[in-house]
């Protein structure tokens, strides 16, 4: 049984909160995967270089980007030349993720613990804000997979579309 590490002043809930995710596979200047979680009425965004994994020993770099709009969660297509983040973008995953205490107050403390409820990526994780000379300026966080029973030390991430 693991303890969950409760930031300062939070309210645990009996009842976990469920809110929306969801992961792009992102075709842009280099392959990356965009990670959105639905935190505070809008989509919390990291890119995350060699997206998530399934492997706890993996600690994945996802580096904070501008919130995006909670409609952003459904689009695929692609983004024309010339605008932020051109490329093609498709939904690699989605769902839903819970948490027992309020994902905003663990974005606030840099340390948010959930469980992802998705097809492809499921089970607990951590995304923990980085601090020292790496952390540039606290944008670079950790996506890290818990050990549970979705854990897969073998596991290997596969994109939709062809890689170049």
């Amino acid at each position: 049984m693991r303890v969950l590490k409760v930031p300062r002043n939070a309210v645990t809930n009996a009842k976990p909160i469920s809110k929306r995710f969801v992961i792009h596979e992102h075709h842009a200047t280099r392959l990356h995967f965009d990670l959105r979680l639905e935190i505070g009425g809008t989509g919390k965004s990291w890119a995350v270089p060699k997206g998530p994994s399934m492997d706890p020993d993996d600690k994945r770099l996802a580096v904070a980007v501008p919130d995006h709009s909670l409609n952003y969660f459904k689009f695929e297509g692609t983004l024309a030349e010339g605008t932020y983040g051109a490329g093609e973008v498709r939904i690699w995953d989605s769902g839903k993720y819970e948490t027992l205490v309020d994902p905003q107050i663990q974005y606030d403390e840099g340390r948010i613990e959930f469980t992802f409820l998705g097809k492809k990526v499921r089970g607990e994780f951590i995304l923990v804000r980085m601090s020292g000379p790496k952390s540039a300026g606290g944008k670079n966080w950790l996506l890290i997979k818990r050990d549970d029973q979705f854990a897969d030390i073998d596991w290997e991430l596969k994109t939709i579309l062809p890689t170049k």
